[in-house]
């Protein structure tokens, strides 16, 4: 089955990415650091820009920027996600034939959701999305209150007020993401 992806050059994207049965695996320090590793190697090998970005236990919300010639949102994800895969600490105990078939290690979920974003005011629901993520779950009381997302790097930048999300204070437009 091929699956219909909306790509446009030097586009902005959100995405949700999950891990193989929603093992929560993400917040292990060692491998926050592999998907920092592998954020970073792939930026340096095919740039983008990263706007926001939050890490849960089972799942991870972002949004990128894509130079403006490149549409390759799949490839950057595909190597991202294997990079991380060959280093992961915990991989899934039960693996399907066709994984088993194509090499794959059970880490991930094959597929990503995306979205793209299309004007200013859906780029500022999906930041509020992200970033009020970790409190939505019950991870945390605010956004600042979480260590692995972009939200105090936006503070610094001025695009949040650091009690931003605290108490129940924020109303966020419904998005699908994928979840």
């Amino acid at each position: 089955m091929r699956y219909r992806r909306e790509r446009m050059a030097g586009g902005c994207y959100f995405f949700t990415v999950v891990t193989h049965n929603r093992l929560p695996i993400l917040t292990l320090p060692e491998n926050i650091d592999r998907l920092r590793q592998s954020l970073r190697r792939e930026k340096q090998r095919n740039s983008f820009e990263i706007d926001a970005m939050v890490v849960l236990p089972e799942h991870l919300h972002c949004l990128w920027r894509l130079p403006e010639e490149d549409t390759d949102y799949s490839g950057r994800w595909n190597r991202i996600k294997r990079y991380f895969s060959k280093g992961c600490s915990v991989v899934c105990p039960t693996v399907s034939a066709s994984r088993l078939a194509k090499r794959e290690y059970a880490v991930w979920q094959r597929r990503f959701w995306e979205h793209r974003i299309r004007d200013d005011r859906d780029w500022r629901t999906h930041m509020d999305y992200i970033h009020y993520n970790p409190v939505k779950h019950g991870y945390a009381g605010s956004p600042a209150e979480w260590p692995y997302g972009s939200f105090k790097q936006c503070i610094e930048r001025g695009l949040y007020e650091p009690n931003w999300g605290a108490n129940g204070m924020v109303e966020i437009e419904d998005i699908e993401a994928g979840e």
